[in-house]
């Protein structure tokens, strides 16, 4: 690595990741790949990452920009969608079964086949927020660490592989529209927007909010659609930006990752998506069988991806946004719920391991 490189501080190195970021875009849109917003970012960090280039996330300008995805499934909240509800209830009743059988699968697959303890395999198994799943997997005494590059790892294969099975399988295309033009919204919506964004991000983490950069803006947005403020999605300009600080964020997750990791920790991460697809497959399969969701939709609303990351493809392939969402929010809320009762138990039986 050139000594330039190893000099650089946090700003030039955010500045390198940006650049990187940058070319990437460009990169897929002069190709013509799909969704170079978001893979075009996500593929340069991620070479540059295993490259061990000194890369650096770009910190509350990300998490910023997941207020967007927040304002768009606000504005997706209508009172249509309340009507709707009864239709996704034997659907919904299913996440707590499939998270269920995730605990029971994933569990002892890292205990006993890769040899974790027990609080790193079960917050590892469980899918939840990477950063909600660090955070209270660190405080059970699970290895920070592994985690970070376990849902990692979940995040980035199905986020790489859903768009080639939404097309190739399901023949979905990933050309809807994402949102009108800035310049075609009303001015007045636009402000309502930032206002719900800023509100609902900083409000909900005042509160505790889990999520609160996604849950808060959607909260605060779902009030105004249902009051009749706020009838449009955010520009499509502002989902783009979203895209892009998502996929870069992605791929700058593996920076410093070691040679040991990657044969270890990233390979058994790589492993447990297998079995997670299988999992959701069938579940997703059930859905459709039933007759309780289309296909594009089920297949969405139980891939074990990042909310963020599935919110936008469900976007881009004109998917229930929704019932996408709605069956997310539900798995998010559950695993995160029980998450500080497992921490306890676990903390109560390490005595007697």
């Amino acid at each position: 690595m050139p000594p330039a490189l190893l000099s650089l501080g946090p700003n030039g190195r955010r500045a390198l990741t940006f650049g990187l970021a940058a070319s990437g875009t460009a990169a897929f849109w002069l190709l013509g790949l799909p969704l170079p917003f978001l893979f075009g970012p996500m593929a340069f960090c991620l070479f540059a990452a295993l490259a061990h280039l000194p890369l650096k996330g770009f910190g509350q300008v990300s998490v910023g920009a997941r207020t967007i995805l927040g304002v768009a499934v606000g504005a997706s909240i209508t009172p249509e969608l309340f009507g709707e509800l009864p239709r996704m209830a034997l659907s919904i009743a299913l996440v707590p079964v499939f998270i269920a059988l995730i605990g029971l699968v994933g569990v002892p697959f890292f205990r006993r086949v890769w040899g974790f303890d027990a609080p790193t395999a079960y917050y590892a198994a469980m899918p939840g927020g990477l950063q909600d799943m660090v955070i209270f997997g660190t405080e059970a005494g699970a290895n920070p660490r592994a985690l970070s590059l376990i849902h990692g790892t979940r995040v980035l294969i199905i986020v790489t592989l859903a768009p080639f099975l939404l097309t190739h399988f399901y023949g979905a295309a990933l050309t809807n529209p994402i949102g009108a033009p800035a310049a075609e919204l009303p001015p007045h919506e636009l402000v309502l927007m930032v206002v719900a964004a800023l509100v609902g991000w900083k409000g909900g983490e005042r509160i505790k909010l889990f999520g609160a950069s996604i849950l808060g803006p959607m909260i605060v947005t779902a009030v105004l659609s249902l009051s009749g403020f706020i009838h449009s999605r955010p520009p499509a300009e502002a989902i783009l930006l979203a895209q892009f600080f998502i996929g870069a964020g992605i791929g700058v997750q593996f920076t410093g990752v070691t040679w040991g990791e990657l044969t270890r920790v990233v390979l058994a991460g790589v492993a447990y998506v297998m079995l997670l697809a299988v999992l959701a497959a069938g579940f997703s399969g059930l859905v459709t069988w039933i007759g309780l969701g289309r296909p594009i939709d089920a297949f969405l609303a139980f891939a074990p991806g990042g909310q963020a990351e599935m919110t936008v493809l469900a976007i881009v392939t004109g998917a229930d946004l929704g019932y996408v969402i709605t069956h997310h929010l539900t798995r998010i809320v559950l695993v995160i719920v029980g998450a500080p009762v497992v921490a306890g138990i676990i903390r109560r039986s390490r005595p007697r391991e």
